[in-house]
C-alpha cells in the first residue's frame, strides 16, 4: 500500500476546488494546505513547537542543501529528518534539481545527470535521478520528488521539448532507484512551460508510472499570473482526480486562492520567511512595509484582524524598531506572522469549498486585499 493517499472529501460547487485530506505516515492533513519551507531541516526562525501552534502540517526541507550541509549520512545517522529536525508531522524534501539550475553559473546537463559547482565553495558536484533517490531515502521524508530538469523561462518550443521528454525518463529512473517505496511516497514533476501539448505528453508520460502524487513544475519562475492560471488550467484536469496535486514554489495570497480554485491541493514557498526578513508583512488590509516611517508612531498590531502571537502581543511601532534595529526578535516576529497567515488563509479557503462560495471569498479577499487595485503587488 501507497504511504501517500489522498482522500476527495467535497467539490466545491461554484468553483471546482477540492476539499481533501493527505494521509502521511506522520499523519493526516486537510487540503488545500500551505506547506512552509525549512530550507535547511528548519524554517528560518521559528520553533517547530510555533509550527504546530499556527496549524502547519507539512513542512518542506531541500535536498540539496542538506546534501551539502551537513550531509544526508549524518541526517540518516540521527534517524532521519523527523528526528534530526525534532518534527514529527509530514515532511516534503525536493529533488534538489531547482537549486541546480538556479544557483550554479557552471552546469553541464548530460543523459546521466548534471554536472555543476557547489555554489558554497566550488568543488565539482555531479546530481543524477538515482543520487536524488538515493539522498531523499536516506532523510527519510514522507513525500519525495522526482529529479527534474527545471528548464529556464521563457524557452523555445524545441529546447522545453527536449527537455520533458528528459524528465520523463529521468522520472522512470527515480522510480526505479527508489529504495523505499513503501514507506516514502514519490511524486512526479509535470513540465512544459507553458505549452498545452507538453504539459499534455509530460502529464500522460506520469501518470503512466502510477505515481503516488503529481507536482506541477515549472511555473512561478517569471511568468505573469495570468500566464500561470492558464497552465494550470489545462493541466490540472490531466492528473489523476484520486491523488494529491502539488503546485511548486508559490505563496502569494492571490496564487494560493487562484490555485485551489484550479484544482491544486499542496503549496510552497519561502515567501513569508523571505519578506519578513526584510520587514515586509501580509495582513486582512494588504501588504505592509513595516520599516516605513509612518508607523514609528503606531501602536496598533501588524494586523487587528489577526490573532497569532505576533499580533496578540506586539505594536507595528516596536517591530518596526526590532526591524531598524537588525534585532533577531523582530524577524521572529513578522515571520511568524506571515507563516500564520497563509496558513489561516488555507484554514479559510478550505470552510468556503464547505460552504460552496469559494469564489465569493476570493472576490472579498481580492478587494480587501488590495489585489484588484491597478499595479497591486503580487503580495
Amino acid at each position: 500500500m501507497t504511504p501517500i493517499r489522498y482522500e476527495l472529501i467535497k467539490t466545491c460547487k461554484q468553483t471546482g476546488a477540492r476539499l481533501g485530506i493527505l494521509h502521511t505516515p506522520h499523519g493526516s492533513f486537510e487540503t488545500p494546505m500551505f506547506m512552509p519551507v525549512g530550507t535547511l531541516a528548519t524554517v528560518k526562525t521559528l520553533s517547530p513547537e510555533e509550527l504546530k501552534e499556527m496549524g502547519a502540517g507539512v513542512i518542506l526541507s531541500n535536498t540539496y542543501h542538506l546534501w551539502l550541509r551537513p550531509g544526508h549520512e549524518i541526517v540518516k545517522e540521527a534517524g532521519g529528518l523527523h528526528s534530526f529536525m525534532n518534527w514529527d508531522r509530514g515532511i516534503l524534501t525536493d529533488s534538489g534539481g531547482f537549486q541546480v539550475f538556479s544557483l550554479s553559473e557552471f552546469r553541464r546537463i548530460e543523459e546521466e545527470g548534471v554536472y555543476f559547482r557547489n555554489h558554497l565553495n566550488g568543488d565539482k558536484l555531479f546530481l543524477s535521478p538515482e543520487k536524488a533517490m538515493e539522498i531523499q531515502n536516506a532523510l527519510g521524508s514522507d513525500i519525495m520528488m522526482a529529479f527534474d530538469e527545471c528548464p529556464p523561462y521563457p524557452a523555445t518550443y524545441e529546447y522545453m521539448k527536449r527537455s520533458v521528454e528528459r524528465t520523463s525518463r529521468w522520472a522512470e529512473r527515480c522510480l526505479k532507484a527508489h529504495q523505499r517505496p513503501n514507506e516514502q511516497g514519490l511524486f512526479g514533476i509535470v513540465q512544459g512551460g507553458e505549452f498545452g501539448d507538453l504539459r499534455k505528453q509530460s502529464a500522460q508520460d506520469l501518470v503512466s508510472l502510477d505515481f503516488p502524487g503529481y507536482a506541477v513544475g515549472g511555473l512561478s519562475v517569471g511568468e505573469p499570473k495570468e500566464v500561470m492560471n492558464r497552465v494550470l488550467e489545462f493541466t490540472t484536469p490531466l492528473l489523476p482526480a484520486n491523488k494529491p496535486r502539488y503546485l511548486m514554489g508559490v505563496g502569494s495570497p492571490d496564487s494560493l486562492i487562484d490555485g485551489a480554485i484550479r484544482g491544486i491541493d499542496m503549496f510552497d514557498c519561502v515567501l513569508p520567511t523571505r519578506i519578513g526578513r526584510n520587514g515586509t508583512v501580509m495582513t486582512s488590509e494588504g501588504r505592509v512595509v513595516i520599516k516605513n516611517a509612518k508607523y514609528a508612531r503606531d501602536f496598533t498590531p501588524l494586523d487587528p484582524n489577526c490573532d497569532c502571537y505576533t499580533c496578540r502581543n506586539y505594536t507595528r511601532a516596536y517591530i518596526r524598531h526590532l526591524i531598524k534595529c537588525d534585532e533577531t526578535f523582530g524577524i521572529r516576529l513578522t515571520s511568524y506572522h506571515n507563516v500564520y497567515f497563509l496558513i489561516k488563509l488555507m484554514e479559510q479557503v478550505r470552510q468556503a469549498i464547505r460552504e460552496d462560495h469559494l469564489g465569493d471569498f476570493r472576490e472579498q479577499f481580492f478587494e480587501q486585499y488590495g489585489f484588484n487595485k491597478p499595479n497591486a503587488k503580487n503580495f
